[in-house]
């Protein structure tokens, strides 16, 4: 069940993610999820949206370097401690996470997280074991 996350390799400079989400946009390619990463002289932008296949053809044809990454998403309810949680039950499974970030969704009752592990299968089995319910594609659709 695995969403797949577009990763920009950007330079570090004014005026580059207003060109990237000005033509994801000019494409009606809505953004659901986005996390921005920095050094000195680049920047991993990552995003989630509706359509990655055709964001993914018109940022390359842009001359934009991507790679396209597998990460899970998990649904968490908005009281204290809840994140806390999933991240715990990672740990005891020995899974490790490598980042994470949050979506922009339409309730108020609820967070929904993109997390990068090493094993997706591992965590989704782990964390819907433990009362989590994990997002899909589907889910992502419906936003």
């Amino acid at each position: 069940m695995a969403i797949k996350q577009l990763t920009i390799f950007v330079e570090n400079k004014q005026g580059t993610v207003v060109s990237i989400t000005d033509t994801l946009s000019k494409h009606n390619i809505n953004l659901r999820a986005l996390s921005i990463a920095e050094t000195q002289d680049f920047g991993i932008l990552r995003l989630i949206v509706n359509d990655e296949a055709t964001a993914e053809k018109i940022l390359k044809e842009e001359g934009y370097l991507i790679k396209i990454t597998d990460v899970i998403g998990v649904k968490i309810s908005d009281e204290p401690g809840r994140l806390s949680e999933a991240l715990q039950v990672l740990d005891e499974n020995k899974i490790n996470m490598e980042y994470l970030y949050a979506f922009m969704v339409r309730t108020e009752k609820h967070a929904y997280m993109v997390i990068r592990v090493e094993d997706n299968d591992a965590a989704e089995k782990a964390l819907i074991n433990a009362g989590f319910k994990i997002v899909t594609e589907a889910d992502i659709n419906k936003l």
